[in-house]
């Protein structure tokens, strides 16, 4: 065992079920929520380092990188308004959270989903029919919510319809359809300005259309989880959607049938979950709900997804190689993160996470080397030789293979499997909230610490993965096929958890206290 506590209680139940096409179809169709948030991830990056979008949006910024030949490299795109593009998406879906939470637990997860489609889809099309920056602003504000409701409702969704054995793999389909989704972005922003020209920026933006209508066509198809049928007291619905997703007959669904009961039994005793939330025996699920989230921005990897075009072109790559180079990448990151729908159920999360931090560590600092001894302090404009070019988005691949196996999935699956039912919804909001405001500080604050700390930022980020990794070794539990509503149990026999949980912080979590 690790320092961890990679043990699970002896007196876990293993429930009976099938990989039956209800529950892959259900979790499939879930999870193509993600595409929406990748698609997001990968065409703002993209539209940032297009001319034509440059001059009619921010032609400050224009006129620096492209007629400004002398301006420090590093500094070339540093610009708070164009930040502020990117950025303020997060700060809407930070605060849309907070509300698609109540909406998750009262509507169900199915409705949030499909409301967090159909604003997407708006905001999508105000960003391509955008006349000035306002307009711009105010899609991507739409946008923000979206994915605020989506990244909700997604993970609690897949994790709660997925048979325990196999709910890595397939809350993971989320991820993979964020990083389908981002690399779908980067093809569309590689081949639009081949096809249309000065209004290449439009299709790219207007694109995100096809994601937003394809979550609202698969969240009408989709049943509600068995979790959310029984929070809006519809049992015998919940009994039919289980015994339907696990391929069984009802005798052979009973045992984790009644769990659930007991489960939102409990839950509907708890009026206020955002002040239970707060209470001792919660306090490892809430560590897990703001560190996860918080490390995996610091990883650095949005900054790469976010803005890969226009730090290729800063360290002297053209335009259209640099955003040939994001396809490049984005191609690896849908591959890599098959190693974890395969790993995660196999070997486990912490082992995932834990080698995957110790490959983006090596890279991260292989990267400050190698921008370093090229620009130095000073961002003078160099020629790259090809072979260095080369080099650098080998490196930036294997950093981003690494996350795509680890922190990037993983920051998804295991906040949404650790909360009991009746603080699921305010924990997952709690997760998505900290994910949200740390992408905001990181994608607004991003091209002006590159302009101030140079190749020392890709350290910054290293030292930060070391840090993340050294948290997860000592405090995080194996969740590996743990039933979601037994996940209690794990936290027991966690060297460090288990004074906050106890048997009677169990049963004071059944009584009727608010």
């Amino acid at each position: 065992m690790g320092a961890g506590g990679g043990f699970v209680a002896g007196d876990v139940k293993n429930y009976p079920g099938k990989v039956t096409r209800h529950v892959v179809n259900a979790c499939v169709l879930g999870a193509t929520g993600g595409l929406i948030f990748g698609y997001d991830l990968g065409i703002s990056g993209g539209v940032t380092s297009m001319a034509p979008f440059l001059s009619k949006f921010f032609p400050d910024v224009y006129r620096k990188e492209a007629l400004d030949t002398s301006t420090n490299q590093y500094c070339r795109f540093n610009d708070m308004g164009l930040t502020l593009f990117t950025s303020s998406l997060y700060l809407a879906a930070l605060i849309a959270s907070f509300g698609a939470s109540y909406i998750t637990r009262t509507w169900g997860r199915k409705r949030t989903m499909l409301l967090g489609g159909i604003v997407f889809f708006i905001g999508a099309a105000l960003n391509a029919g955008a006349v000035d920056l306002s307009m711009l602003i105010a899609g991507r504000i739409l946008l923000g919510v979206g994915v605020g409701f989506s990244t909700q409702s997604v993970p609690l969704y897949v994790s709660e319809m997925a048979p325990q054995q196999h709910r890595g793999a397939f809350n993971i389909v989320f991820q993979l359809a964020i990083t389908i989704g981002i690399f779908i972005a980067n093809l569309v922003n590689y081949l639009t300005p081949k096809i249309a020209g000065n209004q290449a920026w439009r299709y790219s933006l207007g694109g995100a259309t096809i994601p937003a209508a394809l979550i609202c066509l698969s969240a009408l198809k989709l049943d509600d989880t068995p979790n959310s049928l029984l929070e809006q007291g519809k049992a015998e619905k919940a009994r039919e959607i289980l015994r339907k997703i696990r391929g069984l007959n009802d005798k052979e669904i009973e045992s984790e049938f009644q769990d659930l009961v007991t489960a939102s039994e409990a839950a509907k005793q708890v009026e206020h979950p955002w002040t239970r939330i707060l209470k001792r025996q919660y306090r490892p699920q809430l560590t897990m709900a703001v560190a996860i989230p918080f490390f995996q921005q610091l990883t650095g990897m949005n900054v790469v997804m976010f803005y890969a075009p226009v730090l290729l072109q800063s360290i002297g790559f053209e335009s259209n190689a640099s955003l040939l180079s994001t396809v490049i990448t984005g191609a690896v990151n849908i591959l890599a993160t098959g190693v974890s729908i395969y790993g995660s159920d196999k070997s486990g999360r912490r082992s995932l996470f834990l080698s995957g931090g110790a490959v983006m560590f090596v890279f991260q600092v292989a990267l400050a080397v190698l921008i370093g001894s090229k620009f130095g302090t000073s961002g003078d404009v160099i020629q790259l030789p090809k072979w260095y070019a080369g080099i650098v988005v080998a490196c930036i691949c294997l950093f981003v293979s690494a996350f795509a196996w680890s922190w990037g999935p993983l920051g998804w699956l295991v906040p949404s499997e650790i909360f009991p039912l009746e603080i699921r919804s305010a924990g997952q909001s709690i997760t998505v909230a900290v994910n949200m405001l740390f992408t905001f500080f990181i994608a607004q604050l991003f091209l002006a610490m590159l302009c101030h700390f140079k190749f020392g930022l890709f350290i910054f980020f290293a030292i930060f993965v070391a840090i993340m990794s050294t948290f997860i070794f000592f405090f995080l539990p194996e969740t590996m096929n743990i039933p979601i509503e037994e996940m209690s149990k794990v936290w027991k026999q966690h060297w460090y958890w288990r004074r906050f949980t106890t048997e009677d912080d169990d049963r004071r979590a059944l009584d009727v206290i608010v």
